[in-house]
């Protein structure tokens, strides 16, 4: 792995917003919390986080070839012994089924991560890091599902299925929350986590558990693992020459993806274009600036502060600039990398937003490489729209609110899509002006 590789909050199972996942009301609450936190769990699933590598890498191994028990760290000679006497308790009384030494080494710093309590700051093992990378070949074996961890329950939320998955063809809708992994729990795990209890070998059966909020109680779902390959960038033309460009997340591969979208569309004559970013989770920093500088005018795209107050800054020459009139498609599920897209498109005034206010992720996480296989991804940097706004927590207003109605469209053999259907009569008034 590239060590200055840099990622978005990325998420789980893939990403397409078409349709989107319905959103939940604010204070509706489904009833589950975040119950505590779990040291020592599982690994991780699908889809897309930014971050930057701007630690000494170097001095970090030579600390674990040389550890010094520091004045300022926890790590001291108090809290190993305390550690030696845990451990003891465990070899001695522990009555369940025996732990391995690497098991416990794993928990600990597993939970030295988890008291950050942030959910997007994680441990991976060797395992789980290759598992993770994964994500940004846009290949895997799991259920072909896009997913991004809830913020009112903290359980796994399904935000879109791939088209041509196992989850396309069973009873799994966005907008359910994954409560069990074959009877397993995953309250209190990490997106991470839980989408590597998802994922597993071709032709194996996983069932889940979840919640909708029109059933009356839990859906066990099964599905058969199968390879699914993620296309992140899809171009239609529509009727007058518009052209419908949805991308579901923010991947190396996003980037020649999105060329040659817009290659097509521009090769058809386009007279306006509809950007779809419902659902994307995120993804890479480097692949979204790439992205904006295809169509933003020349000026700032983003840029991040770190906790000493550092600012890097990523800008736009304009020289591709789109000259047609412009539609953007957001919702509760675009987040990160999508936010940024969003954000720069409003700020300069390229586009229109229709759609939803836009998920809330303002911040910036980094993968780690410790030298051993593992890693750790980690939270280092807030970002910031041209226009200086932080938008986490708060989402990304749309400049025409338009809530997806989920009963319409699965209540129809035709589902009928009335926030695309309002995107284009907005871009029609903007073509015709």
């Amino acid at each position: 792995m590239d060590k200055n590789e840099t990622y978005f909050d990325y998420t789980a199972s893939g990403m397409p917003p078409v349709p989107p996942a319905p959103e939940k009301e604010k204070g509706s609450g489904k009833g589950l919390f975040l119950i505590g936190l779990v040291v020592g769990v599982a690994i991780a699933l699908l889809v897309v986080g930014i971050g930057y590598l701007g630690f000494g890498l170097q001095a970090a191994m030579e600390r674990q070839d040389q550890p010094v028990l520091s004045e300022n760290s926890v790590v001291d000679e108090k809290l190993v012994s305390k550690l030696q006497l845990l451990e003891e308790y465990i070899d001695e009384l522990f009555y369940l089924d025996e732990v391995s030494d690497e098991d416990l080494k794993t928990g600990i710093y597993k939970g030295l991560m988890d008291a950050l309590n942030d959910p997007y700051s994680v441990y991976y093992s060797a395992e789980e890091l290759s598992s993770f990378m994964q994500q940004t070949e846009g290949i895997y074996f799991g259920i072909g599902a896009y997913m991004q961890l809830d913020q009112e329950t903290g359980l796994p939320l399904i935000t879109d299925l791939i088209a041509g998955g196992p989850a396309e063809d069973s009873e799994l809708r966005p907008g359910d929350l994954v409560y069990q992994v074959d009877g397993e729990s995953v309250q209190g795990l990490s997106l991470d986590e839980a989408v590597a209890m998802i994922k597993g070998p071709e032709d194996t059966e996983v069932t889940l558990t979840v919640i909708r909020e029109s059933a009356e109680d839990f859906l066990d779902i099964t599905l058969t693992r199968k390879r699914v390959e993620t296309p992140t960038v899809t171009v239609e033309m529509l009727d007058g020459d518009v052209a419908y460009i949805q991308i579901t997340e923010f991947d190396d591969v996003s980037v020649d993806q999105f060329t040659e979208a817009l290659a097509v569309a521009k090769g058809s004559d386009m007279k306006g274009m509809i950007l779809d970013l419902r659902g994307n989770p995120g993804g890479s920093l480097d692949a979204v600036t790439q992205m904006c500088r295809m169509i933003l005018p020349e000026g700032m795209i983003v840029y991040t502060e770190n906790k000493s107050g550092e600012r890097e800054e990523f800008t736009c020459d304009g020289k591709h600039e789109l000259q047609v009139p412009l539609v953007v498609l957001v919702d509760g599920n675009s987040a990160s990398a999508a936010e940024i897209m969003a954000g720069a498109i409003k700020d300069h005034g390229l586009g229109t937003l229709v759609g939803t206010t836009t998920f809330g992720k303002g911040i910036v996480q980094q993968v780690i490489p410790l030298g051993d296989g593992s890693a750790i991804k980690i939270t280092i940097s807030a970002y910031y729209t041209p226009n200086g706004s932080n938008i986490h927590g708060i989402g990304i207003a749309p400049d025409v609110e338009c809530p997806f109605d989920g009963e319409a469209y699965y209540g129809s053999q035709d589902h009928p899509d009335n926030q695309l259907e309002k995107a284009k009569e907005v871009l029609a008034g903007l073509m015709a002006e």
